[in-house]
């Protein structure tokens, strides 16, 4: 596969769980990390390590979210051999409100050839006050 194509596979993954998610299924995430995922959100006290502490996270939360709609915002992928690095901006539409996203993604092919998300960090484009 060539970068173009590599980073157009990971974008529609991108989507594809996205999507699941906006429906308060986080399985789409699930599905496309690594086991040895690492996780960064601006809700959690600290990192999360590993594919069975997310899962727990995300079936605590599986339900609860709800996206009316959203706008990935100029996704970039950079691809060296073996790794690429997903970034773009998150617009989430919700209950009339808008929540604005930084996202970061260190994808890494697998041994059989899959793309997985090796580590995730989402923050908050303006930081809640408070």
């Amino acid at each position: 596969m060539n970068k173009e194509n590599i980073a157009a596979a990971i974008i529609a993954a991108e989507k594809s769980a996205l999507e699941e998610w906006n429906k308060g299924n986080p399985s789409g995430y699930l599905d496309i990390y690594a086991p040895s995922i690492t996780y960064f959100d601006p809700f959690q006290e600290k990192r999360i390590d590993g594919i069975e502490k997310m899962r727990e996270l995300y079936e605590s939360l599986r339900g609860q979210i709800r996206v009316d709609s959203y706008e990935m915002i100029d996704p970039h992928v950079e691809v060296s051999p073996g790794m690429a690095v997903l970034t773009y901006n998150l617009n989430s539409h919700s209950g009339g409100v808008l929540y604005q996203w930084n996202c970061t993604e260190v994808f890494q092919q697998m041994e059989d050839g899959q793309w997985k998300i090796v580590h995730n960090h989402w923050s908050l484009v303006k930081p809640l006050k408070g």
